[in-house]
This record gives structure tokens, C-alpha cells and sequence, in this order.
């Protein structure tokens, strides 16, 4: 008998930890605009937005100055930035760039001065 109600209390223990287990909301940080990065770019703390000289649009990507990288407009690190700003994800340990938010002119994958036909 005394092993029943045991068994009952666990299970029921049991089952509370998995139900508020499901409803933990896996939120990286946000932005200061307000906008959630994604936790896959940060990891919940290796995001900022940085000013528009730490990143330069080349002629072969986006150069980033802090890590000296030429990230590839069509690169899957480059994502469209909610709010026209850009932001940099840069991994722990090897200040390597894991995501790159850049503003809407260059979502289409070439910097302003390549999309301009002069002829």
C-alpha cells in the first residue's frame, strides 16, 4: 500500500517536471531594438549590433573588420536584419562570425555599387 501511493507521487512528480519542461521558452537574447536573435547565431550572449564602418561591402562579400573575414553575400551566415542594422554573431573561442545580420539593401545577395548598371 505505502509503495502505491509512493509510486503515485512520483509519477505524478514526474509528470509535472516534463509538462513545465515542454513550456521553457528557448529564447536566445535580443537585440536592442527589441527583436530575439536567433539562438543558432548566439547562443544566447555572443551578439551586438555593430556600427556601419565594422562591416564593408566588397566586391566579393562582406568584410567583417573585427575578424578580417570576407563573408560571401550568398554565405548561409548572412540573414536579413530586422531592423536595418547590422549585427554580429561571433562564436566563443575562436572569434570566428556565425551569423552576420546585415540592413535590407544587401539582402538581395550584391552591394549597392554592383546592382547599379552604368551602361
Amino acid at each position: 500500500m505505502l509503495w502505491n501511493v509512493t509510486r503515485v507521487h512520483l509519477s505524478v512528480l514526474l509528470g509535472l517536471l516534463v509538462h513545465l519542461s515542454f513550456h521553457v521558452k528557448v529564447d536566445a537574447h535580443s537585440a536592442p531594438s527589441g527583436w530575439y536573435y536567433p539562438y543558432q547565431c548566439c547562443s544566447d550572449r555572443d551578439c551586438q549590433p555593430v556600427h556601419d564602418t565594422a562591416v564593408v561591402e566588397g566586391p566579393e562579400g562582406y568584410i567583417v573588420e573585427e575578424t578580417g573575414e570576407i563573408i560571401g553575400y550568398q554565405d548561409p551566415r548572412v540573414k536579413p536584419s530586422p531592423d536595418g542594422e547590422f549585427h554580429l554573431c561571433l562564436g566563443t573561442g575562436n572569434f570566428l562570425t556565425r551569423c552576420l545580420f546585415v540592413p535590407p539593401r544587401a539582402v538581395m545577395g550584391m552591394a549597392p555599387s554592383l546592382n547599379r548598371n552604368d551602361g
